[in-house]
């Protein structure tokens, strides 16, 4: 079986890591009573707890775990032992998880070495005084309520039964946990920002301890740049120049491999990464990538597998997503309501594939304040994190902040998101929230399930001139004159291959033959594409989820049409890229 033991993060790859992914001992905590008797202790009691085995990073609820359990499950427990050697042991020990959904805390040797919250970041404990050479105990306690208002889930059901384009839970640990071994003195983060008219890299790298730090870019394995230079602490900044100007494009990933190196007495930290040299600017109605105008032909991509839910079975299936979209003509994908884990935006780096980066903010009520607490730091870990990927050409925190219990969201709280996403970001477009409710946006998006052609294309037949058929929801958002319009949201055609009809969902009614599905999708996209301003779309969705069967693939990737009708339509030429 594959436990996923690839490395997860290949734009920051230290070769002495140890992925602890595999079986580990697990327990149920119902009546989330774990803490008050001690579970996180060591000792023989505690391991008659421990009563399942559960494949880590499958969660629970997924038959990869080895568990399948799916109702609700408020609280669970985690233990594995790891081996250690004094080697190991000479400089720091990171303890590092991908994604814990949602409160989790970590004890080593029954000790806490630090808590976390949010479900879908990644974050590091620096545990090298809890470990020990020889055996150590790793203990992870997560709790989880998808029904309470505080915490994004994303398309997680509240329901026991999932339905509607509401799917099953993911509870604990769904992405890789792993260790690394780094000495005293080393790298913590780098960025890297593009510039195409220098032809350079500009750097900011946090590390920790001081020394000399250098930067040598390769392509193709040729050096083509080096900087080196003293760093220390929190801010350090370089240029680095590139002999070679190669280009980030759609379809053609050309990427930089990148090694850095931190000398620090006489130990030195070496890390592998890489970066793409492209910009992306908002120019009037254009989305421009390296200053060239391209129409975003995006489709909805969630991220749910059949056996792994959250969790992709391999590290094939996450590139498999990728190559099929692009097969259908696509460039690229909204990663809806949910942080993807690096290792597939690592796959889009590579392809040349365009996506944006999203939050899972459903279940959140955005009319408390308190939301902004609880969803804001979260965002930033993720923003912050994926920084360097190239193929992430815009961010959108919020999608369809509806209603909560009957009260509407606190503007404020879009507003201030936003704001921070863009100090945090000058350098790519921030939609605040797709579809509705806008309060503050570089891009105004809509979402529009019309499944009649002609009036379909009547909604932006005069844009921009007159907007007043533009907006569903013209009390709660206006659009402001200027902005580029992005369809982020439209199809959803359901077509049904499971011949289960009666548990079957999709948008509108479905169309009786094949030759009506690709004559309503032809219709609905070249609207889009011949319309003179606007700068992209977004078809729902890419493959169908368990009872939502609107995916131009079934649940398992099995194509449901000729894959050279959908990449003809798709792939025309379209009217905002045409040269005036």
């Amino acid at each position: 079986m594959d436990f996923r033991l690839e490395h997860p993060n290949p734009q920051f790859e230290r070769e002495t890591w140890m992925n602890l992914n595999g079986e580990w001992q697990f327990a149920f905590d119902f009546g989330k009573s774990g803490m008050e008797r001690g579970m996180y202790r060591c000792d023989e009691e505690t391991e008659t707890y421990y009563d399942r085995k559960i494949n880590v990073p499958f969660c629970p609820e997924s038959k990869l775990s080895g568990i399948e359990y799916k109702d609700f499950i408020n609280a669970v427990w985690y233990r594995r032992r790891i081996v250690l050697d004094e080697t190991q042991l000479n400089g720091r020990v990171l303890l590092h998880f991908g994604a814990v959904d949602y409160e989790c805390h970590v004890f080593v040797n029954g000790k806490e070495v630090g808590k976390h919250i949010g479900g879908y970041s990644s974050f590091t404990f620096d545990i090298t005084e809890q470990v020990q050479a020889g055996e150590n105990t790793l203990v992870v306690y997560a709790t989880d309520d998808v029904r309470s208002g505080r915490q994004p889930v994303g398309k997680q059901s509240g329901s026991y039964y999932s339905a509607g384009c509401l799917y099953t839970r993911t509870t604990g640990i769904w992405q890789t946990v792993w260790l690394e071994f780094v000495p005293e003195c080393y790298v913590k983060e780098v960025k890297y920002y593009p510039d195409i008219e220098k032809k350079c890299f500009h750097v900011a790298c946090k590390v920790a301890g001081k020394g000399t730090i250098s930067f040598t870019a390769l392509y193709e394995g040729k050096p083509c740049g080096k900087v080196t230079g003293m760093a220390s602490g929190e801010e350090n900044r370089f240029i680095l120049p590139v002999d070679e100007l190669h280009l980030w494009e759609c379809g053609k990933g050309r990427l930089y491999d990148l090694i850095v190196e931190y000398q620090s007495d006489d130990t030195c930290d070496k890390v592998r990464s890489y970066a793409g040299m492209r910009q992306v600017k908002i120019d009037g109605y254009k989305f421009l990538l390296n200053g060239k105008s391209v129409f975003l032909r995006t489709v909805l991509d969630q991220g749910f597998y059949r056996e792994g839910i959250y969790t992709a079975p391999s590290d094939a299936d996450l590139l498999r997503d990728i190559k099929l979209s692009m097969a259908l003509g696509f460039n690229g994908a909204r990663l809806h309501e949910k942080i993807f884990e690096p290792r597939f935006l690592y796959h889009c780096d590579k392809e040349g594939y365009l996506v944006w980066g999203e939050h899972a903010n459903w279940g959140l009520d955005l009319s408390n304040p308190v939301a902004f607490l609880n969803f804001m730091p979260e965002w930033l870990e993720a923003v912050n994190r994926d920084f360097n990927h190239p193929s992430i050409i815009g961010w959108c925190p919020f999608n369809e902040t509806w209603d909560y219990d009957g009260r509407r969201q606190n503007n404020q709280i879009l507003e201030n998101i936003y704001k921070l996403t863009k100090a945090l970001d000058p350098t790519r477009p921030c939609i605040d929230t797709s579809g509705n409710f806008h309060v503050m946006t570089d891009i105004y998006d809509v979402h529009n399930y019309c499944q009649d052609v002609t009036d379909f294309a009547k909604h932006y037949k005069n844009f921009p001139e007159d907007t007043t058929s533009l907006e569903a929801y013209p009390d709660r958002q206006q659009y402001r004159k200027g902005l580029p319009l992005f369809i982020s949201e439209y199809g959803g055609i359901k077509w049904d291959t499971s011949k289960e009809e009666a548990n079957a969902w999709g948008y509108g009614d479905a169309p009786k033959t094949e030759e009506e599905f690709l004559a309503r999708y032809r219709g609905l996209t070249e609207s889009l594409l011949n319309h003179p301003y606007l700068m992209g779309f977004c078809y729902t969705q890419l493959y169908d989820v368990e009872q939502e069967t609107n995916g131009l693939y079934d649940y398992d990737r099995n194509l449901k049409f000729d894959e050279r009708i959908i990449f003809e339509i798709n792939s025309a030429k379209a009217a905002i890229e045409k040269e005036e």
